[in-house]
């Protein structure tokens, strides 16, 4: 009951924030804004979103079949619609809670397929590992790519703002100050008390975490098709871009921008995904902040962050449905067979 209750605490906390960063970013808005935004919904063409959504599903196959060629090494090979539907059920599932989507996809491996928590949870662990890496090139590759505009945008919204209320001259100095004394602190600290800290849970987990990691990584190392493993890994964040990007087509605000604009609306909207779980209200509101770097109105880039969070949201959970409702299904036909 404790636990059902914690769950239940977190579901509501996390959707809590998300109505939070809707009020924060509609409370401003003229009641002909509100208007605005809902008009561009309305009128949006939505073939561009179910197109982002079967590009997704494509991404998803992508995945899946990258996953079957890390779990090939250890030995196990997996029916493929099995590892489809997992990878769907731990999306939805990561819709309630941080972490549950991981462990759901393993749940459902160990039931059908009889493949061991740990060992596929390993192969997990390196995949999201691989992902990250990933997307911090990608984070700092757009940066690079548009310094000016970026630098320019965080200067006039962020860094000059809080320079006149802190009444600070140079506030990225400090702020950057700041950060590199707390990492310093936190080493410190880390090292005089590394003793104790082996026995607190997180500790443990972090442990759990880097053991999973190592196991998964050995399997990479066995992969018999590094080639297409890497192939894979580029077609999943490649297909991520576009489907983001051709949903700018919706609307005729956004229609026009460039390739540039999609990867930082792609890079800054995914950090609300992971602040927020399922970017539920942030997400929207990352995605208005980073058009107006592109000279697009609030309102229009406000509908374009629901336009996009709706079709992927909407996608996870239709295709987390019915994965769920087919699993038990499917793997009756194959007991009756065997």
């Amino acid at each position: 009951m404790k636990k059902k209750l914690i769950s239940a605490g977190k579901i509501l906390f996390f959707l809590g924030l998300g109505v939070f960063f809707i009020w924060l970013f509609l409370r401003n808005l003229t009641g002909d804004e509100k208007r605005d935004i809902m008009q561009s919904i309305g009128e949006a063409n939505y073939w561009w979103i179910l197109l982002s959504v079967g590009m997704g599903i494509i991404s998803h196959t992508s995945r899946t079949i990258r996953w079957k060629m890390m779990l090939k090494p250890m030995g196990y090979n997996p029916r493929f619609i099995n590892l489809f539907f997992s990878v769907f059920v731990g999306y939805f599932a990561n819709l309630a809670l941080p972490r549950l989507g991981e462990v759901s996809r393993c749940g459902v491996l160990a039931n059908y397929e009889k493949i061991p928590f740990q060992k596929s949870f390993g192969t997990v662990v390196t995949e999201r590992a691989i992902d990250l890496v990933t997307y911090v090139l990608l984070f700092f590759v757009n940066i690079a790519l548009q310094y000016n505009k970026v630098s320019g945008y965080i200067n006039l919204k962020i860094y000059e703002p809080l320079s006149e209320k802190l009444n600070v001259e140079n506030f990225s100095t400090l702020f950057f100050g700041v950060i590199t004394g707390l990492i310093i602190l936190f080493l410190i600290f880390t090292f005089f008390l590394r003793k104790r800290i082996r026995h607190t849970r997180p500790y443990k987990k972090l442990k759990e975490f880097v053991l999973g990691f190592w196991e998964g990584l050995k399997s990479l190392t066995k992969i018999k098709s590094p080639g297409w493993f890497i192939f894979h890994s580029i077609v999943i964040w490649i297909l991520y871009f576009l489907m983001t990007y051709v949903v700018f087509n919706a609307i005729p605000e956004t229609s026009q921008l460039s390739l540039k604009a999609g990867l930082s609306v792609f890079v800054f909207a995914t950090i609300g995904i992971m602040v927020v779980q399922g970017g539920i209200g942030i997400y929207p509101a990352i995605v208005a902040e980073t058009l107006l770097i592109y000279s697009i109105p609030a309102t229009k880039g406000y509908a374009m962050g629901w336009l996009l969070w709706t079709g992927q949201t909407a996608m996870i959970i239709a295709a987390g449905i019915v994965a769920l409702t087919f699993l038990p299904i499917v793997n009756k036909t194959k007991d009756a067979q065997t």
